[in-house]
């Protein structure tokens, strides 16, 4: 995907970065520098005025600048949070369309990274770059290099076991679900028509969870879609919550035969694998 001596974009289109996380940025700069990559960053990644110090096209413009500067192979987004749906509305998709530049970002970059499938098909990554900067810095470095300057796929294999069926196929959207349920409603919602729709949460217990899975009952995407992949859903895990997320979502689906597999290893954990959205993937048991 990459080589040593490319141009990387760094932006922030979700809540700007807080002040005391400064040092551990620089370090993710510094280990990048390392690895070979030149780093470009966007204009707005602190917000050291508050929240709304940087307006919703200022931030726009600041990730389209990263798209057209024909230096930067790919950009990874460092943020994570709420806000990054104001700037769907905001952004040129067909300059995204014609710099087809791989996208990496997690959590609340779901709504973009999804959006930006929807309208143009691009294929973007779920995947936190600062964890090659966190405690397991190491395996994940290893597993970057491996996979983005070699060419490997060891960032990309994930271990799963099915819960429901035993294979599914198809192109795989979503992301954090209630980060996804942004898009409802909006033209920058994917079509779930034969796809593989992926799942995982940060917070929340049984109460949210189930809430979520029924919007997405009552928005018809369980009679649409060929199979589900749960990942991460770490708060509920921590807790030793139940019924578990599988349960729930065997609940919810109301006995459509949707395949549904696990992973634990997709999410916000920072020791996370990384899943492509727009990718077509096949899983078997």
């Amino acid at each position: 995907m990459l080589k040593k001596g490319d141009y990387i974009g760094i932006s922030a289109c979700s809540d700007s970065r807080k002040e005391f996380e400064r040092k551990n940025i620089n370090e993710l700069y510094s280990v990048l520098k390392n690895i070979g990559l030149n780093v470009i960053t966007s204009k707005y990644i602190y917000a050291n005025d508050g929240t709304f110090s940087i307006s919703i096209q200022e931030k726009a413009d600041a990730l389209m600048e990263l798209y057209t500067d024909n230096r930067i192979k790919a950009i990874f987004d460092i943020s994570g949070g709420d806000m990054c749906n104001e700037l769907l509305d905001k952004l040129d998709y067909n300059i995204i369309k014609e710099n087809n530049k791989p996208f990496f970002g997690y959590s609340d970059l779901t709504a973009i990274i999804n959006a930006i499938y929807a309208k143009t098909k691009n294929v973007s990554y779920l995947y936190q770059i600062k964890n090659i900067v966190s405690e397991y810095s190491e395996e994940q470095q290893k597993s970057f290099i491996d996979t983005i300057i070699l060419n490997k796929n060891s960032l990309l294999n994930f271990d799963y076991r099915f819960i429901q069926g035993e294979s599914m196929s198809g192109i795989v959207i979503g992301g954090n679900i209630r980060c996804l349920l942004k898009l409802a409603g909006t033209e920058y919602m994917p079509d779930f028509s034969e796809k593989i729709l992926f799942l995982e949460s940060l917070g929340g217990g049984v109460e949210r969870a189930a809430a979520c899975l029924s919007q997405l009952r009552q928005l018809g995407v369980f009679k649409r879609i060929k199979g589900i992949i749960l990942g991460q859903f770490t708060y509920m895990t921590e807790n030793n919550c139940k019924p578990l997320i599988e349960e729930i979502v065997l609940r919810e689906i109301e006995g459509e035969n949707i395949p549904i597999a696990r992973t634990y290893q997709i999410g916000h954990s920072k020791d996370s694998k990384s899943i492509k959205i727009g990718e077509y993937y096949s899983l078997t048991i």
